[in-house]
């Protein structure tokens, strides 16, 4: 008997490993490796060169015009608040584009979520993200004055990127250059 014991003992054991080895390798799978899953997990992103139409939204009034698609609640967009703050400053100070803000929510409740946020737009709108092709928040859009699709931002941004946001739309001061003077 009690080698019929060990053997059982011994069968127990061998399956025991081999369920947790198996039970490791589906949650390594399922949660660590992201392969064949990015797609699915990332917002696509919204070809440059596309028509974007958000009502009450006249393109030509501007250059360009940097829309924010931004969610009361999102907490990446509450996180990037710094940043848009100092996108307005620049812009302000600087010249550049017309800042347009739209949320699913309603006009008001978007107006006091970017006050919380200390955040300045030139206007606020209420639009379906995904019906101006926003996948997730916040994705920013840079839209030319014939209302297409320049380039676009997803997510919260890195230092490095919010640069290139910066670089791309606060128009920098230029010296004036005149004829050359003789001497």
């Amino acid at each position: 008997m009690s080698n019929l014991a060990k053997r059982i003992e011994v069968a127990a054991n061998v399956a025991i490993c081999a369920t947790a080895i198996l039970f490791g390798a589906v949650l390594v799978k399922r949660f660590l490796l992201p392969v064949g899953r990015t797609e699915s997990r990332q917002p696509s992103v919204i070809q440059p060169g596309t028509k974007v139409q958000i009502p009450g939204v006249d393109w030509a009034g501007s250059g360009q015009t940097l829309v924010l698609a931004v969610s009361d609640s999102c907490h990446f967009c509450s996180e990037s608040a710094d940043f848009y703050r100092r996108l307005a400053q620049e812009k302000a100070r600087r010249g550049g584009v017309r800042l347009i803000a739209v949320l699913p929510q309603e006009v008001d409740r978007g107006r006091e979520y970017l006050d919380k946020l200390g955040v300045s737009v030139d206007q606020v709108e209420q639009a379906q993200l995904s019906s101006i092709g926003v996948r997730g928040t916040p994705t920013l859009l840079l839209i030319d004055s014939t209302g297409s699709l320049k380039t676009s931002w997803v997510g919260k941004l890195t230092p490095d990127k919010e640069g290139e946001v910066l670089n791309r739309v606060v128009r920098r001061r230029q010296p004036a250059v005149g004829p050359p003077t003789k001497g």
